[in-house]
């Protein structure tokens, strides 16, 4: 027999019901409210010239081509170094660590840096290296700062995602006679790959929204870099978060800044979608080796 439900308890439930869709309701209002005050003041400003030009005071002209392509620039750089080292270690210390209390020591390591201010990053970075191995104000600079700040977000992430894979499919792998790399790069990692790529978003997201480490070590020059140059020492170049902070803060054109910030949500938006993409991609393509 079922037990009858009090009307007391009936109650309840409905308040505390009532309570999780409107807290639900007031974060989507917000979102809401943030999202199109943005891009209603920053989408009137946006035109080809913008997109395609570079700042100049000579001539007068305003553009944002060379702070969209360091951003670009600075994804990549950053995410082709980290991914593979953070995957790796978070692949180690999940499937390969015996010893549980340096893994221990090293979650706590990196749970500590994940929450270090930017600021911090950034001084740290410039002292290394910008001055001490004379990369001097660059994008590559301010890329490898961003690995170290990046790297504890998604070692947590993909070693937390690894963990929640059943042991049962490690010990069917291996009872079919995988061997034990074989049996992670075919059946682990295809099934925590939703985890790795939210670490990928999470870190992707502060990659593009960091200012103030950038700010010491990828310089604020507006100048359009070749393919390739942004691997070289003193090449320096703004972000579009740099950009933003440099027309509002010192500048106090706030239109413009309003433009930059409806650009850096669509971009954000595009590459959200395309991490989507390419996780039921990845994850496909595990499942059908």
């Amino acid at each position: 027999m079922t037990e009858k439900i009090s009307g007391k308890r009936k109650l309840k439930c409905v308040i505390l019901n009532g309570l999780m869709y409107m807290a639900v309701g007031v974060i989507l209002l917000i979102l809401a409210g943030v999202i199109g005050y943005i891009l209603y003041r920053g989408l009137g400003g946006i035109n080809l010239d913008f997109l395609t030009n570079k700042p100049s005071l000579l001539y007068g002209t305003v553009g944002i081509l060379p702070n969209i392509l360091n951003t670009v620039y600075i994804i990549l750089i950053t995410l082709i170094i980290v991914l593979p080292i953070g995957v790796g270690a978070a692949i180690y210390l999940n499937e390969y660590a015996t010893n549980k209390k340096v893994v221990r020591i090293i979650e706590l390591a990196t749970e500590t840096l994940s929450g270090i201010p930017s600021i911090i990053y950034g001084l740290v970075g410039m002292l290394i290296f910008v001055t001490f191995l004379k990369l001097e104000t660059s994008l590559i600079a301010g890329s490898l700062t961003l690995v170290i700040m990046t790297l504890p977000t998604i070692i947590r992430t993909t070693q937390e995602s690894l963990k929640t894979v059943p042991n049962g499919y490690r010990e069917g792998s291996l009872a079919l006679g995988a061997g034990k790399w074989y049996m992670i790069k075919s059946v682990v990692l295809p099934s925590a790959i939703d985890g790795i790529v939210t670490g990928c978003i999470l870190s992707v997201g502060r990659i593009v929204g960091e200012s103030a480490a950038l700010l010491f070590t990828a310089g604020m020059a507006n100048e359009v870099l070749g393919i390739g140059e942004f691997f070289l020492p003193k090449k320096a170049g703004s972000t579009l978060t740099v950009a933003l902070y440099m027309y509002a803060k010192e500048r106090g054109e706030f239109e413009i800044a309003f433009s930059i910030a409806a650009i850096l949500l669509v971009l954000t938006f595009v590459i959200n979608i395309s991490a989507k993409i390419a996780a039921k991609l990845l994850k496909k393509k595990g499942a059908n080796p």
